[in-house]
């Protein structure tokens, strides 16, 4: 087993003298997200509750508890007695699941670029700034965390939030790397965070084929 991920320790929080395990269980999740990301969980390898637990200085129970909703969201799968492992995908895998993003984001945002004006497009420039910041620093879990938000804001004016829900949880599977694979270079997160403010300027000028062809080529090429 390849040594635990390097996360620092969660203290858990009190009120009244009573732990706020949902807190801290949040906070838990985010951090193994974010392990996730950079590949400290690695795949393939089986973690136990009790040892994430002490890692972060808490007891197994939101650990568990966390851990299960990584199960719901395919990181992970529940061993009876053993704790969780962590499954791998392929490059298969990937560009399936970029072709599912491309066949679910591609027909709503080529709607959105007909009938969503100028201004709301400049309201998201914001989220594509955090995502420049964030490549900026090569902080590779943050960028993660923002590219979700730009991609959620856009959808979001859809007005359906079951398609937001969807399309969020595909985009998480996506930022899972391969097994082995080496960490995402700077470079390459500026580079993907630079198709954000492209994508806008395409969207406010109404221009459709660079659009369809901004998302396709993004969707493809994702590094988180």
């Amino acid at each position: 087993m390849q040594p635990m991920p390097s996360i620092p320790s969660i203290p858990e929080q009190k009120t009244a003298g009573k732990v706020l395990r949902h807190s801290v269980r949040g906070q838990i999740l985010d951090a193994l997200r974010a392990a996730l990301v950079e590949g400290e969980l690695a795949p393939g390898e089986i973690y136990s509750g009790p040892a994430l637990g002490e890692r972060f200085g808490v007891s197994a129970t939101p650990v568990r508890e966390a851990m299960q909703q990584l199960a719901l969201e395919g990181a992970v799968e529940c061993l009876p007695n053993r704790g969780f492992r962590v499954l791998s995908r392929t490059p298969r895998d990937l560009a399936e699941l970029a072709e599912v993003r491309g066949l679910l984001e591609v027909p709503v945002m080529l709607r959105l670029a007909r009938a969503v004006p100028a201004e709301a497009w400049e309201a998201l420039r914001p989220a594509a700034a955090a995502t420049a910041e964030a490549a900026a620093e090569g902080d590779l879990p943050a960028y993660a965390e923002a590219d979700r938000a730009f991609h959620r804001e856009v959808l979001s004016l859809a007005g359906n939030a079951q398609l937001v829900a969807v399309a969020e949880a595909l985009h998480r599977r996506a930022q899972w790397p391969l097994p082995g694979a080496p960490r995402v270079r700077r470079a390459e997160l500026v580079a993907d965070a630079a198709e954000h403010s492209a994508l806008l300027a395409a969207l406010i000028a109404g221009d459709l084929p660079a659009v369809e062809s901004l998302v396709r080529r993004h969707f493809a090429g994702a590094v988180a």
